[in-house]
C-alpha cells in the first residue's frame, strides 16, 4: 500500500523538525504517511508546490520566506489565512490549492495550554510585521487581551498589519496599535518576537524597559537561534520560552486538517525536547 505524501517547503529547510514531528504524529494515531523536506530556490516556490501536487502529494507546510506567496498561490483560503495574507499549510484539493494558517492557533495553544498563561486582559507586545507576525495577530486578538502593540523596524509595515486587523480588534474590544521599535511605550505581560532578529543573530530588538518582573518573553524561533534573545530576557528577570511548542502545536493543527485526527501534541512536544537535548535529528 502506498503512503500519502506530505512535506515542508522552505529556504532554508534542512533544520526543520517537521518531518520528525509528523512521523511521530502518524505513528501515534495509526496514520500511514510520509513527510519530507523540500529546499527550493527563492524564485521557485510556485513551481515546487505544483510539482509536488502533480507527483501525488496531499499537502505541504510552508516556512520562510514563502508564507505570503503561499497564500497568494491558493485557489481558496481560510478566513485566518486571508486575514494574515500569509499561509503555512497548503492542501491539494480536486479544484486546486487550499491555504490555511495554523501558526496563530499553534502559538496560542503553546502559551495558554503548555505555558499556562491566560491571554485575556493582558498587555501584549508583538515584534515584527512579516509572515510570522501576520499569521499570529488574528488568533491573539481572539483571545481578547486588553491591548496589543505591534512594533517593527519599519513602522509603516506594523501600521499596515494593524490597519488590516483593526475591525477584528474593535469587535473583540482589544486596543491595537503600532509602534517603531525605538519608541515602544510601557511594559508588557507578554513579549513575542516574530521578527528575523534571532535568525540573523542580532541582539535583542527591544529595550529592557518593555519587561516586567513576571513578563513571559517568547521567541517564535527555537534551538540555538532563540538562545540569545531568551538569555537576554532571563538576564533581566523575565521568564523565557522558545517556539518549539508553537512548532508542534501548529503542526498538530495542520495534521488534523489533513487527516481528520488530532494527535497528542503535548506528548510529542515532551518527546521532541528530549530528542533535541540528546543532539538527535
Amino acid at each position: 500500500m502506498t503512503m500519502d505524501q506530505y512535506c515542508v517547503i522552505g529556504n532554508p529547510v534542512a533544520h526543520s523538525q517537521s518531518p520528525w514531528i509528523h512521523a511521530r504524529f502518524a505513528e501515534l494515531t495509526g496514520q500511514r504517511l510520509h513527510y519530507g523536506r523540500r529546499l527550493v530556490a527563492a524564485d521557485g516556490f510556485a513551481d515546487a508546490v505544483r510539482a509536488f501536487a502533480a507527483e501525488g502529494g496531499k499537502g505541504c507546510n510552508v516556512t520562510v520566506p514563502f508564507k505570503f506567496e503561499a497564500q497568494a498561490l491558493a485557489r481558496r483560503a481560510s478566513e485566518r489565512a486571508l486575514l494574515a495574507q500569509a499561509a503555512n499549510t497548503l492542501s491539494f484539493a480536486s479544484d486546486g490549492i487550499v491555504a490555511d494558517n495554523t501558526d496563530g492557533i499553534g502559538l496560542v495553544r503553546d502559551i495558554e495550554v503548555n505555558a499556562g498563561l491566560a491571554l485575556r486582559g493582558r498587555q501584549l507586545l508583538l515584534i515584527g510585521a512579516g509572515g510570522a507576525a501576520a499569521g499570529v495577530l488574528g488568533p491573539l486578538i481572539l483571545c481578547r487581551p486588553a491591548a496589543i502593540t505591534v512594533a517593527n523596524r519599519t513602522p509603516s509595515k506594523a501600521q499596515a498589519l494593524v490597519t488590516r486587523h483593526a475591525p477584528l480588534a474593535s469587535q473583540q474590544q482589544v486596543a491595537l496599535q503600532s509602534s517603531a521599535l525605538e519608541t515602544i511605550a510601557g511594559s508588557f505581560d507578554l513579549v513575542i518576537n516574530g521578527s528575523a532578529s534571532s535568525l540573523s543573530g542580532a541582539g535583542a530588538p527591544v529595550s529592557a524597559s518593555t519587561l516586567r518582573h513576571d513578563t513571559l518573553v517568547y521567541d517564535m524561533m527555537y534551538g540555538p537561534a532563540a538562545q540569545g534573545f531568551l538569555a537576554w530576557a532571563q538576564a533581566h528577570g523575565a521568564q523565557a520560552r522558545d517556539g518549539l511548542g508553537m512548532l508542534v502545536e501548529q503542526a498538530a493543527e495542520a495534521f488534523c486538517l489533513w487527516r481528520g485526527v488530532r494527535p497528542p501534541s503535548a506528548q510529542v512536544l515532551g518527546e521532541l525536547r528530549q530528542h533535541l537535548a540528546h543532539g538527535e535529528r
